[in-house]
């Protein structure tokens, strides 16, 4: 008689705690049901796929030897933290990831106790890492402090402010450095091969070698003392480590998929280490899934995929994508202008810079995840006479707020942003709304800030923005697709501050800064039905304001709808000043403001949240009734 199958290792984990409870020799089943699972539930709901599959036996190791969550462990960016939340109680709710009312797809301090911070932008952790460990001894604890960080994020210079900083405090801090040789796009910069050559440096393999066979001999109990004594040794060979100067006990590079390495390496650490210490892993993003072994970039973040084939579904799509849209126009004016050169922090592919760099290798910068150091070195070659355009999305450019304001605007220097994934952006939830930029970037002196209604648009603005030289200037634009309108073959170069009249009439004024225009000019349908004539106008320009546009509209029309995805504060906190200004606000006239509400919005698909906004035509068409004082089934009776 066959025997019963056996109950999967992963159907009795339901918390670290049962984990821990494994005998050693049960975690490489354990780590490879953990990635077949991780692979089953990405396939259904889409996500980050390749981090987290490059990190399972990191994930269940740290967890094995350390007692979370009153040890902390805080995984950076949160893209890698998939594994980490199967095994942490949530494993019930994983197809629920990135859906609304569902899981994360980050961490969250709100969603489980496992998640002491939470995190979607990078290079956070080792700062909110010491901030713990430092509490923790104000207050006289012994727990420990993990932070695990990839190597893109080791790019940005946060991660070098805090390791300096822990250094100087000599704090008992672990920061594990997952050296996967890939951010979302292939890492650039010195550091990347700073780490590469540490990896595989003969002079450290060689005492490295030499620390094994001494281990070996010694036995278990000498292990510690040993690997300290290779990390002298090594120092004396190679010269030390940058993280070593920071003050940091170095110790690897390891291979962060054998668990019969990493575990004894944080045992160690947890039972000896003093001060701050960074274990080095090298670890391949993809890894166990062959589709994303062979193409880790496609596969960092995926939709819904067949896991035998690895082909993802795509939503058919009548129109292209802004952001492509925003990249051949920008290849199309740098043909004409040699001026025209292109940065990002590392995310070509995203802000399609990657088909700019295609066409012009040599006038394309990604400077890594360095949010900061792109804008003020934007505004570097700006003083050159170059024509960089910026592009960083919405919620990333928030990280370079005050390069924005100190090394660009104050100096009028004429850097260009284009600002991907403004508003809603759907599954990625409140870390990467593209809420704010309009409000943060509309309030400086001199700065020029365009908003596309449609595809079209955005090649205007593209144009506009190559030859406007005057000062800083940016144009946003949402994610997806655009509204499938007659494209020019090339923009046209718009008036500074002056927008446009799409549609004629005498009651209503829907006045549209931005992608919100489609709806206008649907609720300008309804309305015209209900009897009640609209005329629809797309701002084009929070600033400077079309005073001209908007004095006509509060004149000739009884209702002003003012129509914006975006933050309050924004465009339409503009347009209220100028009226309040010229007293076109005690004439009668009955004005709505329309914007995102002024909170942090929670994940669902982005026509959802239009709709909970009141910014679709529905919520457009009430908001005009209720300035009339009536209710929709009295208009139309």
């Amino acid at each position: 008689m066959t025997p019963p199958p056996a109950t999967p290792l992963l159907d009795t984990i339901r918390l670290p705690s049962d984990l821990r409870k494994l005998p050693e020799s049960d975690l490489p089943q354990l780590a490879d049901e953990l990635r077949a699972e991780l692979i089953d539930v990405v396939s259904q709901t889409g996500g980050h796929l390749g981090a987290g599959l490059g990190v399972v036996e990191l994930t269940v190791a740290v967890h094995y030897v350390f007692n979370t969550p009153d040890d902390r462990l805080i995984w950076d960016v949160g893209h890698q933290a998939y594994p980490h939340k199967i095994l942490t109680g949530r494993r019930d709710r994983m197809r629920t990831l990135r859906q609304e009312g569902g899981l994360s797809g980050f961490t969250r301090r709100a969603e489980s106790e496992y998640d002491p911070f939470g995190a979607a932008h990078s290079s956070t952790s080792i700062s909110a890492g010491l901030g713990m460990a430092v509490g923790r001894d104000l207050k006289g604890g012994r727990n420990n402090v993990i932070a695990v960080i990839g190597d893109g994020a080791m790019s940005a210079g946060m991660a070098y402010e805090a390791m300096n900083n822990a250094g100087a405090l000599d704090a008992r801090l672990i920061v594990i450095l997952n050296d996967n040789d890939m951010s979302i796009a292939p890492p650039e910069g010195a550091m990347s091969a700073y780490l590469a050559r540490l990896a595989s440096g003969r002079a450290y393999l060689g005492i490295r070698d030499i620390g094994k066979k001494l281990t070996s001999y010694l036995g278990k109990r000498a292990e510690s003392a040993v690997s300290r004594a290779v990390e002298h040794a090594r120092g004396y060979v190679t010269g030390g480590t940058l993280f070593e100067e920071l003050g940091f006990y170095h110790i690897g590079p390891i291979d962060g998929h054998n668990l019969e390495h990493l575990i004894p390496v944080l045992r160690n650490v947890r039972d000896h280490g003093e001060g701050p210490v960074l274990i080095h892993v090298i670890t391949q993003k993809g890894k166990g899934y062959p589709p994303a072994e062979a193409s880790p970039d496609k596969y960092h973040g995926v939709s819904k995929f067949d896991v035998i084939t690895g082909a993802q579904a795509k939503a058919p799509a009548n129109a292209p994508s802004y952001t492509k849209v925003f990249a051949e126009s920008l290849v199309r004016e740098a043909r004409e202008d040699e001026k025209i050169v292109a940065v990002t922090a590392a995310m070509p592919a995203g802000t399609g810079l990657d088909l700019f760099g295609q066409a012009f290798p040599k006038r394309t910068f990604d400077v890594g995840i360095a949010e900061q150091h792109a804008v003020t070195f934007a505004a570097g070659l700006a003083t050159e006479g170059f024509k960089p355009f910026a592009a960083i999305y919405s919620t990333f450019l928030q990280r370079a707020y005050d390069q924005v304001v100190h090394d660009v605007a104050i100096q009028r220097l004429p850097v260009r942003f284009p600002i991907d994934r403004a508003g809603y952006v759907g599954a990625d939830g409140p870390t990467h709304c593209g809420a704010f930029d309009t409000t943060y970037l509309a309030t400086l002196p001199g700065f020029v800030v365009m908003a596309a209604a449609d595809e079209a648009e955005l090649k205007h603005m593209v144009r506009t923005a190559a030859a406007y030289d005057e000062g800083p200037i940016s144009f946003r634009y949402p994610r997806g697709n655009g509204v499938g309108v007659e494209m020019p073959e090339r923009g046209s170069v718009l008036e500074i501050g002056k927008g446009r009249i799409v549609r004629e009439g005498t009651k209503v004024a829907l006045l549209s800064l931005g992608t919100r225009l489609a709806d206008c000019l649907l609720a300008a349908e309804e309305l015209d039905a209900a009897g009640l004539s609209t005329t629809v106008a797309d701002a084009r320009f929070a600033k400077p304001l079309d005073e001209e546009l908007v004095a006509r509209l509060a004149r000739e029309h009884e209702v002003l709808i003012i129509v914006e995805e975006g933050a309050i504060g924004g465009f339409a906190s503009h347009v209220l000043n100028f009226l309040a200004h010229h007293g076109l606000l005690e004439t009668g006239l009955k004005v709505r403001p329309l914007i995102m509400p002024d909170a942090f919005t929670d994940q669902a698909k982005p026509e959802t949240m239009v709709a909970e906004a009141g910014l679709d035509s529905a919520g457009i068409v009430r908001a005009v009734f209720a300035a009339l004082g009536q209710g929709t089934a009295a208009i139309r009776a």
